[in-house]
């Protein structure tokens, strides 16, 4: 590929972001980003001190010295920060307890909320997709997430209780347009943990698509236990086991997004 070409390439970077807790926002970024991959070069960010969609794609601890926090407060990408792992075209910038402290460590550093949009500037080029799996808070390491990205994915649990914590978030991406980011916008609204015998889960569903509309993806991630004990093995659940109803159900989201964000 030429100069010309990698400057034109389109890079969609999505930052995947939900305030609360539970709702399936890592579960769905390595799934996706893996889905992602089988026709698109990916690279996942894991901004979560927990270090979760780290775990959940091989990567050891002992793998992880440099990462997103080293990404946060240098403000610059080194090599040995994008790491290779189990799945092909999947590329993976790890987190490990350090990033905890990096909200208080940037309190004082000037442009604070600019620091991973100017560390992923050299990077865009060469990907299709980067996608930010955001901790679920709306603190100072979401907020670089999203002054990053030109969109955000919200996974939405079917359950009255995370459809009414997401108007936070609503209100926090449009205070992000106005003043940081103005190309940011909710991209898509994934209904996750969908049980098609529990009534609450279409009333939910429901409810979302009229507040939302077209917002809200065709595609819902069903409650399957596989995709669960695919993350206890270090997996996605595509190659953990790609017959199930939740492998199926993320590649039919990524195919999904990929015609939305054509």
């Amino acid at each position: 590929m030429n100069n010309k070409n990698l400057k034109s390439k389109a890079t969609h970077i999505l930052a995947i972001a939900n305030q609360k807790g539970g709702v399936g926002k890592t579960t769905t970024a390595i799934n996706l980003a893996t889905a992602l991959a089988a026709k698109k070069k990916v690279l996942l960010i894991d901004l979560d001190s927990q270090g979760n969609s780290s775990t959940a794609l091989g990567v050891d601890y002992t793998n992880r010295e440099i990462g997103t926090y080293h990404l946060l407060i240098d403000g610059t990408i080194k090599d040995e920060m994008i790491k290779d792992g189990i799945v092909p075209n999947l590329s993976l910038i790890t987190a490990d307890e350090n990033l905890a402290g990096a909200e208080l460590e940037l309190i004082d550093v000037p442009e604070r909320e600019f620091r991973l949009k100017k560390g992923l500037e050299t990077l865009t080029q060469h990907y299709d997709y980067i996608l930010i799996d955001c901790p679920p808070s709306l603190g100072m390491l979401t907020l670089n997430a999203l002054v990053a990205a030109s969109g955000v994915i919200v996974p939405l649990q079917c359950e009255f209780l995370a459809l009414e914590g997401i108007s936070h978030l609503v209100k926090t991406v449009t205070r992000v347009q106005k003043s940081l980011n103005p190309e940011l916008d909710i991209r898509a609204i994934v209904l996750t943990m969908y049980d098609k015998r529990n009534k609450l889960s279409e009333l939910v569903a429901e409810d979302t698509k009229a507040f939302f509309g077209d917002k809200v993806c065709k595609t819902v991630i069903p409650r399957n236990i596989r995709i669960s004990e695919a993350q206890s093995y270090g997996k996605p659940i595509m190659l953990y086991d790609h017959k199930s109803s939740g492998a199926m159900a993320y590649i039919s989201l990524a195919k999904e997004l990929m015609r939305r964000f054509q």
